[in-house]
């Protein structure tokens, strides 16, 4: 299992990014993605979630609305676009998938994109 992020960046607040996150090694449509995002000196908080169909999301109180998480199953590709960003948005963010293996079930993460909103 691989999970490759890109698309993070600097950008001023009130501006917009949209990350990536290319999955291989598992049925990617079989299989919730999630968003995370973990600032310095804080832990790791969940951003958004979407069902492996698409049919499903769910998103952090703080970023509803500024936000959307999409996918795209023939790409193997989780996106996250990201407006209005403000400072406190800034972040390294990860996506992650809770697959099946040959006991139970096992999180992967990428390695993570750089989000820094500022002025």
């Amino acid at each position: 299992v691989q999970l490759v992020e890109s698309g993070g960046g600097l950008v001023q607040p009130g501006g917009s990014l949209r990350l990536s996150c290319v999955a291989s090694g598992f049925t990617f449509s079989s299989y919730a993605m999630r968003w995370y995002r973990q600032a310095p000196g804080k832990e790791r908080e969940l951003v958004a979630v979407m069902s492996g169909d698409g049919g499903s999301t769910n998103y952090a109180d703080s970023v509803k609305g500024r936000f959307t998480i999409s996918r795209d199953n023939g790409k193997k590709t989780v996106y996250l676009q990201m407006n209005s960003l403000k400072p406190g948005d800034t972040a390294v963010y990860y996506c992650s998938a809770n697959v099946r293996v040959l006991v139970g079930r096992r999180d992967y993460w990428g390695q993570g994109t750089q989000v820094t909103v500022s002025s």
